[in-house]
């Protein structure tokens, strides 16, 4: 079986994108990251993603990235799949990491539309399509408009699944939803599709999604594993309450730019020391109160404080 066949039927479900913890002097904090990883896996995610969103990747240098995916890499031991974010405001740097996730033996990268400098769709197709061509590794690609300054159209989206084919899916943190749609159904039915948005987890399954890589998967990885659970065993009332009972941890930790909330709701837990690298910061006091209110609601904490 090749590497595409292998990621399309093993890419499902949470696909947990695990935050980049650091010490106190802003330093990588490796053993903490195994211990988060391994976490994960106990509580079900389905898989494992690093150096996305979630991950800080602008703060992180090139190196650094390198070396939180080959700890992760090692962490996981073949035990879910692997799919790391590879994707660069830098072309060259995205092909360096896409390679070297390949190299490490990922079973998939996840490269972002380019963000800042906002390239036009014909530029987006031959920056995807150089990256594609360059490895054997499946790729699925990360569209976050509000992130990126950029969406990329689904006739861009297309035009590259029908050019390359290890470009296999995508993680659609997208809020129009009649967009989503027509992803799947301008780049097959077959086209392994992610929700990135938390209220979308539920609907994009029920359109034929294959799943999600939600920052909530961070603080509360088994009910957002249990809701994809429920959804493959048929059990459609279960995954709809899961929805519902989800949605206000999910508003709460997008009160301020993703990943300070988690970070935050980390430390309260007592799983990280709660840093974000500058220009990142830890949420305001009020908002950091209101985390830990949201979290008591859960049962997930009795009583913690995030340092600010």
């Amino acid at each position: 079986m090749s590497k595409v066949q292998e990621a399309r039927e093993k890419l499902r479900g949470s696909i947990a994108p695990v935050i980049t913890p650091f010490k106190e002097d802003e330093s990588l904090d490796l053993v903490t990251l195994k211990n988060l990883i391994n976490w994960q896996i106990e509580s079900g995610s389905h898989g494992i993603s690093v150096t996305g969103t979630s991950g800080e990747p602008s703060s992180l240098t090139v190196e650094e990235r390198e070396i939180v995916m080959e700890t992760a890499v090692k962490a996981i031991d073949g035990r879910v799949p692997f799919a790391p974010g590879t994707g660069s405001v830098n072309h060259n740097e995205t092909l360096r990491l896409t390679k070297s996730a390949q190299e490490m033996g990922a079973d998939a990268a996840m490269v972002i539309v380019p963000y800042y400098n906002r390239p036009s769709q014909h530029a987006l197709y031959k920056h995807f399509k150089t990256v594609a061509d360059a490895v054997d590794i499946p790729i699925i690609i990360y569209n976050i408009p509000g992130r990126t300054g950029v969406n990329m159209e689904v006739s861009t989206m297309a035009r590259l699944v029908e050019d390359c084919p290890n470009i296999i899916g995508a993680k659609e943190a997208n809020k129009d939803f009649e967009h989503v749609n027509r992803v799947l159904l301008n780049c097959g039915r077959d086209f392994k599709l992610f929700s990135g948005i938390e209220l979308l987890c539920y609907p994009m399954l029920t359109i034929g999604g294959s799943g999600s890589i939600s920052a909530t998967a961070n603080v509360e990885p088994a009910k957002v594993a249990e809701l994809h659970n429920a959804w493959e065993q048929g059990d459609t009332e279960r995954a709809l309450d899961l929805h519902y009972e989800l949605m206000v941890l999910n508003d709460v930790l997008f009160k301020d730019t993703n990943p300070a909330p988690a970070k935050a709701a980390l430390g309260m837990m007592d799983k990280i020391t709660p840093v974000l690298r500058k220009p990142m910061d830890l949420p305001s006091e009020a908002l950091q109160n209101e985390i830990r209110d949201v979290l008591k609601q859960y049962s997930i904490l009795q009583d913690g404080v995030a340092t600010k």
